[in-house]
């Protein structure tokens, strides 16, 4: 599935669905320098099998970021990873969007994030997600209730 956002800050971005979703250089470039098994990705090389479900976004062609959805007993964890130079550039938003309109598609109930231990930013992190709605369990996950087609 392809599909381009509304906004016209991001008229170029598009949404690319990953089948089969392998490790490559745009992933490990967008971690950053951080290590795949922070995000609970092992140690995967060049054209490894990822689980779950990835898409792509690219923008004029270069890619900018990720998103995975793995469900499960109808919730879904997510990631959101954004290219480190296109940070603060709306593209995160873009990401968690899709997210939340495919977890609404598939009828699930909600979607969450755990931030890793390690994670270099994560006071960063757990305010992005508040202010997008998440909120704090008492296991560590941050998580927003998913109505069907991901509009809140």
């Amino acid at each position: 599935m392809t599909s381009q956002p509304t906004s016209a800050q991001q008229t170029s971005v598009r949404w690319i669905r990953e089948t089969p979703a392998t490790w490559d250089a745009d992933k490990a470039r967008v971690l950053g320098g951080l290590a795949p098994a922070l995000f609970g990705l092992g140690s995967p090389s060049e054209g490894d099998a990822l689980g779950d479900e990835w898409w792509r976004i690219e923008d004029d062609g270069r890619v900018v970021g990720y998103g995975r959805l793995d469900d499960s007993w109808g919730d879904a964890e997510i990631l959101v990873l954004v290219d480190p130079e296109r940070r603060s550039s709306g593209i995160g938003s873009f990401i968690l969007g899709h997210l939340e309109r495919e977890a609404g598609v598939r009828h699930l109930n909600y979607i969450y994030n755990v931030v890793p231990r390690g994670h270099p930013d994560p006071e960063s992190v757990t305010s992005w997600l508040a202010t997008r709605g998440f909120a704090p369990n008492d296991v560590g996950e941050l998580r927003k209730r998913v109505t069907d087609g991901g509009m809140r």
